[in-house]
């Protein structure tokens, strides 16, 4: 009787548990599906807003560009995005043309620590890319990596290669999401907090990201852009 109603127990509640089990994966897809919906939502609204509305500052910066250096207008580099798939970043030129060849000449001046190469005063910078840095107007093209979906408007902001190369496991989680044109690290210091505070941070962010979070770090960035505390 007893191995009866065992029998009867265990053939019962095998389904029943499958069930619940699907349900609750589901419901869960349903959840991480429906945020990532509305997060790229609010990405394309963004981007599309941005782009308009700010077209007045990309012609005066354009033109303040050329007049002062020439072309190119618009510096694209090579960045890892999610999971490490690269793709090419864009921003407008605030540094002489030959920036990169200078770059290992500088090296001994890094204030950065960690893998990040950061200089308050870097000499490849000219004259509008000081004011276009400060305003963090030259992060504005890439309203058109967000547009195109290799971007974010929120997420932990893109490393070049020859820094991923160097990332330790802890240091490779923020590569989990799509990297963004602003994040908490930049409400939070920008540049004057550390590499180890900034993956700290873009790890806080991941771990607990929401379409409330976004909107709050997007609200938060203004006035941090306006205050120009860590743009350099």
């Amino acid at each position: 009787m007893i191995e009866t109603l065992h029998g009867r127990y265990a053939v019962g509640s095998a389904p029943a548990a499958r069930f619940r089990y699907w349900r609750k994966r589901l419901l869960w897809s349903a959840v991480i599906g429906g945020s990532l919906a509305l997060k790229r939502l609010m990405d394309l609204i963004g981007a599309v807003t941005g782009l308009t509305l700010f077209a007045p500052i990309f012609a005066l910066t354009a033109l303040c560009i050329l007049i002062e250096d020439g072309r190119p207008v618009f510096y694209r580099q090579m960045r890892a995005g999610r999971r490490g798939k690269p793709f090419a970043m864009y921003k407008f030129r605030s540094m002489v043309k030959n920036a990169e060849s200078l770059k290992d000449g500088l090296a001994g001046q890094n204030e950065s620590g960690g893998v990040i190469f950061k200089i308050r005063r870097d000499p490849r910078i000219t004259r509008v890319g000081r004011i276009v840095r400060k305003l963090s107007i030259d992060e504005l093209p890439q309203f058109w990596n967000v547009l195109t979906g290799e971007m974010s408007l929120v997420g932990p902001r893109p490393p070049v290669p020859k820094e991923v190369a160097q990332y330790g496991v802890d240091d490779l989680y923020r590569l989990e999401v799509k990297p963004g044109i602003t994040c908490l690290w930049q409400i939070k210091g920008r540049s004057e907090l550390t590499f180890e505070q900034q993956v700290a941070l873009d790890r806080q962010y991941i771990e607990s990201r929401s379409f409330l979070l976004d909107l709050c770090i997007l609200l938060k960035t203004i006035p941090a852009v306006l205050s120009g505390r860590g743009a350099y």
